[in-house]
């Protein structure tokens, strides 16, 4: 059992927080809006009142904020997780922010006295849920040993990627990849349902070949039946792109797919779609063709 504090308890926060307590470690929470406190403290956790007192006397302190300026206020800000993070202890982001972010509060946190890990993820509410989340790792292979059994309790494929960002660097290839193959997906089915195709049978089809992919088995469906529940919200995808795409800049590397991919999330968010799923996608598709792409 270890001492935990907690600090952002959103979509995905919530339920990797519960399977900490349920794993048995020691967890206090924190969160800007208190009431989302609530469920975790009805499930065993102690609340905090703020992200210093949730990092003090912690082991390790978990943040699963929304984006790089969020994760800097709430670990170096006034009362920040640096506040109260004890030497030697260990803070791990678990969010989806810049590498460049991440170095440069890595660097706050060495200069104290503790040590950060880069921990984003993949895989949603549902594997949030289910403790079967993929955990991408960046910062020193030693302290990511440490940290393993607590990230263990939150997902299953846990890979370390390297120095401090890689972690990071990491979630963004694979936000490129999963949000590319999304808007793939997306796009085929607008051009079945365009030249009248029964868009069950072309999801089965496309499920038992080379186009076989996550987004097809587990949100193809939902998609064709209207449903647009968030799992990942359409604006936290299209942060993750723009982060995307500032990380490209910095390098000087040409993107050709993802600004293109990026600029149909964007629309999506600026007409209404922003908190529903990233399925929502093809509402602009839907718009631009005069075309609705439902079983």
């Amino acid at each position: 059992m270890k001492k935990i504090g907690f600090v952002g308890l959103g979509l995905i926060g919530t339920p990797m927080c519960k399977n900490l307590v349920a794993a048995g470690h020691d967890v206090k929470v924190w969160n800007r809006t208190a009431s989302r406190t609530e469920p975790l403290v009805a499930n065993g956790a102690q609340a905090a009142a703020s992200a210093a007192e949730a990092a003090r006397g912690s082991e390790v302190t978990i943040t699963c904020v929304s984006d790089s300026a969020d994760v800097e206020d709430v670990i170096l800000g006034p009362d920040g997780v640096i506040q109260g993070a004890a030497s030697d202890s260990i803070v791990i982001d678990m969010s989806t922010i810049s590498p460049a972010v991440t170095r440069k509060i890595a660097a706050a946190l060495q200069e104290q006295g503790s040590h950060m890990i880069d921990a984003p993820v993949s895989g949603g509410v549902t594997g949030a849920a289910a403790g079967t989340l993929s955990i991408m790792a960046g910062g020193d292979r030693a302290i990511f040993d440490r940290c393993l059994p607590v990230l263990e309790a939150m997902g299953t494929k846990i890979t370390y990627c390297g120095p401090s960002g890689m972690g990071q660097v990491t979630k963004l290839a694979n936000q490129i990849t999963g949000l590319g193959t999304m808007a793939a997906m997306c796009e085929a089915l607008v051009f079945a349902a365009s030249n009248g195709a029964d868009l069950d049978a072309v999801l089965s089809a496309l499920g038992g070949g080379a186009a076989a992919s996550w987004m097809v088995e587990n949100l193809g469906p939902v998609l064709v039946q209207g449903k647009f529940d968030p799992g990942f919200m359409v604006k936290l995808a299209h942060k993750d792109l723009r982060l995307v795409l500032e990380a490209a800049t910095e390098n000087n590397l040409p993107l050709v797919t993802t600004p293109i991919v990026t600029q149909v999330f964007r629309s999506a968010q600026q007409t209404g779609h922003g908190d529903e799923g990233i399925q929502a996608y093809v509402k602009v598709l839907e718009a631009l063709s005069g075309v609705e792409a439902r079983t």
